[in-house]
């Protein structure tokens, strides 16, 4: 008989004390925040679930070829390891590393963008869509139907609308779209997966028109998972095997290594197009150093590159997938509202059933962030109309799409107590939430203004 736990496929080997606040000291901590959780100091939090990015647990293996690292300037044997398993799996041929994937964005959209250029994606996440404004360009969400339901179960929820992309390039014209993205999984989109047979269809639009399709593959190894257990044809493919076909759909790829690659720090962008990457590297020189360290130490390549090998090991991704599952269950369970099915990282509050009475321009999603650290020293994330939000030109707020609340899972960081802790604490935040009130902006910064900003209760 196959046992029905799944546990942990690691022993813990070093461990980090977490500091106990009382809820008069959280009170004070939160106010002198700003009611902004990014603000709190890390000491201050006991569950930090504010990212899965940068937040994971090393393995010995990883710490071991930190040890080994080559620091060489130019080079470094650590770079030619990086490269060589980052195109083992993306199959591409132009492997640029940089210090995280914003970095890769920059370089990227820099080149690519600029004013009526237009980049469309499944759904673009923060620092996507901030690079891409940033150059004067339009970032454009075209996320499948089902995928704005948060209550509606679909395998696939994070899937690009095929139909919509091919209308959106006939009203735009090829010429001003230089290329599409799909993100995987679908970070913004409740971490939602993208099947393969999506990536191939949005792949033959783009080819059709003659525009390039990059991955933003922060998350692919769980996506590959997701593929494997829900697509039919995949369930005897290993996830290396899956990743692999995804990537031979795109033309490049950015990554942030701070998520699927269980490292601290890193990124690259893989290209396939020579003279793209050629203009990809000159200006990584200006902005994060030669092309074979690229804003990273050696030991972080070395770090990057085992982690790129652990990823995508089976009885990981089954442990992986299976915790934030178990998440889900028991907050469905006793009547919290999330995206379901649960996603690959993260679980996703539905802050518009959570608390139907306070309006978008109230922030609903911060009133649950904001009583979850008062009521346990969790600290989770708004993705809803205070991250996404935009205003028209009487300055009224254009809210977001869904009001979402996002307990992003640090992986090889938390056991099931932990978990079972912050259920009970969720639990009591919903069992009290007639009593929570919405928050208004005081200050705020012109571009990912979820970062700074500060609030202040409505009472």
């Amino acid at each position: 008989m196959k046992p029905k736990t799944i546990i942990e496929p690691f022993k813990i080997k070093s461990v980090e004390p977490i500091r106990f606040t009382t809820r008069e000291e959280r009170e004070i901590i939160l106010k002198d925040s700003g009611y902004n959780p990014f603000l709190i100091h890390a000491d201050d939090v006991l569950i930090d679930l504010l990212t899965d990015s940068g937040t994971s647990a090393m393995s010995a293996k990883q710490w071991a070829g930190i040890m080994e690292g080559d620091e060489s300037y130019a080079g470094s044997k650590s770079f030619y390891r990086f490269e060589a398993v980052v195109k083992s799996i993306t199959q591409m041929k132009y492997i640029i590393p940089t210090h995280q994937g914003r970095a890769a964005e920059k370089i990227l959209f820099s080149i690519v963008g600029g004013p009526g250029k237009y980049f469309p994606n499944n759904t673009h996440f923060d620092t996507t869509r901030a690079n891409i404004e940033f150059s004067g360009s339009e970032a454009v969400d075209l996320l499948n139907e089902t995928g704005k339901h948060p209550e509606i179960r679909a395998d696939f929820k994070g899937n690009m609308d095929v139909e919509k992309l091919e209308a959106f390039i006939k009203e735009k014209g090829a010429e001003n779209i230089p290329l599409c993205m799909i993100t995987v999984t679908n970070n913004s989109g409740g971490g939602q997966p993208v099947s393969m047979q999506n990536i191939r269809e949005t792949k033959e639009v783009c080819k059709k028109y003659g525009i390039p399709l990059f991955l933003d593959a922060c998350r692919f190894a769980e996506n590959a998972y997701f593929i494997k257990k829900r697509e039919k044809g995949y369930a005897n493919k290993s996830p290396l095997e899956i990743a692999q076909e995804m990537f031979s759909y795109a033309d490049g790829a950015t990554m942030s290594a701070k998520k699927d690659a269980l490292v601290n720090i890193g990124g690259f962008l893989a290209l396939n197009d020579e003279d793209l990457a050629m203009k990809c590297r000159n200006l990584l020189i200006v902005t994060e150093g030669f092309p074979t360290y690229g804003g990273l130490a050696g030991r972080d390549l070395e770090a990057v590159a085992q982690g790129l090998v652990e990823v995508v090991d089976e009885h990981y991704l089954e442990y992986r997938i299976r915790s934030v599952e178990y998440l889900g269950e028991k907050l469905v369970s006793i009547g919290v509202p999330i995206i379901e099915p649960p996603g690959g990282h993260a679980i996703y509050i539905d802050a518009k059933r959570f608390l139907p009475n306070i309006p978008p321009e109230h922030y609903p999603g911060q009133s649950i962030v904001c009583e979850l650290y008062l009521e346990g020293g969790v600290r989770a994330v708004e993705i809803g109309s205070v991250m996404f939000g935009k205003y028209d030109k009487n300055g009224k707020l254009i809210p977001a799409i869904m009001e979402l609340v996002r307990l992003a899972i640090p992986r090889r960081v938390y056991t099931q107590s932990h978990v079972d802790y912050l259920i009970e604490i969720i639990a009591e935040v919903y069992n009290n939430r007639n009593n929570l009130k919405g928050y208004t902006i005081t200050y705020e910064a012109p571009m990912l203004r979820h970062f700074t900003a500060q609030f202040k209760p409505l009472y």
